[in-house]
């Protein structure tokens, strides 16, 4: 059989990518997506005497435009620029130009737009046009559009395009990235609407040390967990159209609200009870027994256990640790360093009716997705599943998790 050369195979896959790119819709009208602290946000194509254009709303408030321009397609071509090669390289996504201008529908007078409702529209972009990592855009006719083009550039949400044969082009065209976008590149620091509710600074590097059963360890000391409770981090799912949400487990709740037991607790314990779930976590037993397993968690500064809902129904449970201070960090191989800040999981879910859909990869990526987000120093997730728990290795390589193991 003919094998092809790496270069062949890298060659088709950028193809493939290329020609399944989808173009943003000519036409969008209605909700688009929800931002994590409850905003809506809407689009309405119209067209006029001076062309089809979309206008987004955050809530009721109209808060910019944008034009695409079919006949205008750009690529970000970072290693032709400058070269014969640049224009040529086909195998490079290219996205249509969109023109951002301000909301003047009401006075005719433009107006600046708030780096907030900018990062907004960000969002929108890239949930429509959700399969390409670039997006061309220029702004017009905007009095802060300096503004807003300096915090693209110092933020990374945006590079300049510096196509050498496009001439005036190259001088307003900047491309959005979305890996920048979903490193949260652009929240902290600028405004609240990110999805972490309550974003801490970096933590300091502090030397520390874990002695327990289990596992000898130096490692850095772990920042204060969560409150009982908080909300960790939101992110509207449009695939489903349900909000998905992480809260720091609350073994105590609200006593009149509960009636004597959380939610968290109560969910936690009928889960674990569960034919399905306790095959795979094998932590069948009395309230007690579970309470005495979170209390334990509660008080180790290396684990921090969450609840998982859809729109506010609770779902599932996580754990999130620090894998040095864990005992899977014994069973790397022998090519693999554990560093200071990887963090571990285990998972499940509890409710059957979330199970399948396509809902696995939507929070097992928004979980590592979380975990990024809340230390940037993170570099690597470990998910240690069962080799017979086919659905969950199943929704992890979906999610982009791979095998790093040996036999």
């Amino acid at each position: 059989m003919k094998m092809e050369s790496p270069s062949t195979v890298a060659s088709r896959r950028l193809l493939s990518i290329h020609n399944h790119t989808s173009p943003i819709p000519e036409k969008v009208d209605g909700l688009v997506l929800v931002l994590p602290r409850g905003g809506k946000v809407t689009a309405s194509t119209t067209t006029n005497g001076n062309g089809t254009f979309t206008r987004l709303r955050l809530n009721k408030t109209h808060i910019l435009n944008y034009h695409v321009f079919p006949n205008i397609s750009l690529a970000l071509e970072m290693s032709a620029v400058g070269t014969r090669y640049e224009g040529a390289t086909e195998h490079v996504p290219s996205g249509n130009l969109i023109e951002i201008s301000s909301p003047d529908e009401e006075t005719g007078i433009p107006k600046d737009i708030a780096v907030a409702d900018a990062w907004v529209a960000i969002y929108a972009l890239f949930t429509l046009y959700r399969t390409n990592e670039h997006i061309p855009i220029r702004f017009a006719s905007i009095p802060n559009g300096e503004e807003l083009s300096r915090y693209l550039r110092i933020t990374g949400l945006g590079r300049l395009y510096q196509g050498s044969k496009k001439g005036d082009l190259a001088k307003s065209v900047m491309f959005l990235s979305r890996a920048a976008f979903w490193q949260g590149a652009g929240t902290t620091g600028y405004h609240d609407q990110g999805w972490l509710l309550s974003p801490a600074p970096i933590f300091p590097h502090i030397p520390s040390f874990t002695r327990s059963e289990m596992v000898i360890a130096s490692h850095p000391f772990r920042p204060p967990k969560p409150r009982a409770g908080e909300v960790l981090y939101r992110r509207y799912c449009a695939a489903v159209g349900q909000t998905l949400e992480f809260v720091a487990f609350d073994i105590h709740g609200n006593a009149e609200r509960d009636g004597g037991m959380s939610q968290h607790m109560a969910a936690f314990h009928r889960w674990h009870n569960d034919e399905r779930v306790n095959t795979a976590w094998g932590e069948r037993g009395s309230l007690e027994t579970h309470r005495e397993y979170i209390e334990g968690l509660l008080v180790d500064p290396g684990v921090v256990p969450m609840m998982m809902s859809w729109d506010g129904e609770l779902m599932g449970y996580i754990e999130i640790v620090w894998v040095k201070e864990n005992h899977a960090a014994q069973y790397y191989p022998g090519d693999a360093v554990v560093g200071d800040w990887e963090r571990g999981i285990h998972v499940l879910v509890g409710e059957d009716k979330f199970l399948g859909g396509g809902r696995s990869e939507l929070w097992l990526r928004s979980l590592v997705h979380y975990i990024f987000l809340a230390d940037a120093r993170t570099n690597r997730v470990l998910g240690e599943p069962k080799e017979s728990n086919i659905a969950i290795v199943k929704a992890a390589q979906s999610a982009g998790f791979h095998v790093h193991a040996v036999r």
